[in-house]
C-alpha cells in the first residue's frame, strides 16, 4: 500500500477511535484498542522518507502527538471527551493534508 493510502486509513481509523470514545470510551474500549493497534501498524508501515517537506511538518507534529494520545488510549484517559475530540482533529487534518502525497 502506497503512503497516500495509509495516511488515508491512519485518518479514518482515528476518526472512528475518536467517535467512538465521544459516545463512551469505557463500552468500546476493545474495539479502540483494537484500532490503535491498527493505527500503529499502519504507522510502521509507512515510507516517511519520500514524504515532501510540507508534509513532513504535519507528520512530525502528529508523531509526537499520536504518541501520548495512543498511550492514552489503552487505559481510559482522563478525559475521554477531549481525548476523542482530539482524535478527530487529527484524523482531519491528515485526511486534508494527504492530498500533498499525491505525485
Amino acid at each position: 500500500m502506497n503512503n497516500y493510502n495509509l495516511i488515508l486509513d491512519i485518518a479514518m481509523n482515528l476518526s472512528r477511535i475518536g467517535n467512538w470514545a465521544a459516545d463512551g470510551y469505557e463500552d468500546r474500549k476493545d474495539k479502540i484498542i483494537t484500532f490503535l493497534d491498527n493505527t500503529s501498524g499502519y504507522i510502521k508501515q509507512l515510507d516517511t522518507e519520500m514524504f515532501p517537506v510540507d508534509f513532513k511538518n504535519t507528520w512530525e507534529m502528529f508523531s509526537e502527538k499520536y504518541q501520548s494520545l495512543s498511550k492514552q488510549g489503552l487505559r481510559e484517559p482522563e478525559d475521554s471527551e477531549k481525548w476523542a475530540e482530539e482524535m478527530m482533529t487529527w484524523g482531519n487534518i491528515l485526511t486534508h493534508r494527504a492530498k500533498l502525497l499525491i505525485n
